[in-house]
């Protein structure tokens, strides 16, 4: 199955032409269910910190019976860090 197709394209791309923060997040989650955990990190860094920070989501909105809160921020601040350094050195290097 042909899952490059079906990918949606940016919409910041399509319409001004500048990439957004998101920009290589589908093509890495291709990657990385690929096996190509390196290929996954270069063309997005903030990959693995976002799949992260989704799991902590999903923990804070399904398990009532603990409080999420701190490490939501904490990884929530952590991934915003990490896709705006992995954007600078994408377009400045």
């Amino acid at each position: 199955m042909n899952l490059e197709k079906y990918m949606l394209p940016c919409l910041s791309k399509t319409l001004f032409g500048i990439e957004c923060l998101g920009c290589g997040f589908q093509r890495a989650l291709f990657l990385l269910f690929k096996g190509d955990f390196k290929g996954a990190f270069e063309m997005y860094p903030a990959l693995y910190t976002s799949l992260l920070f989704l799991g902590i989501v999903a923990l804070y909105f399904f398990d009532k019976s603990r409080n999420y809160k701190k490490p939501l921020w904490f990884f929530g601040i952590l991934n915003s860090l990490i896709m705006i350094l992995g954007y600078a050195y994408k377009h400045y290097y």
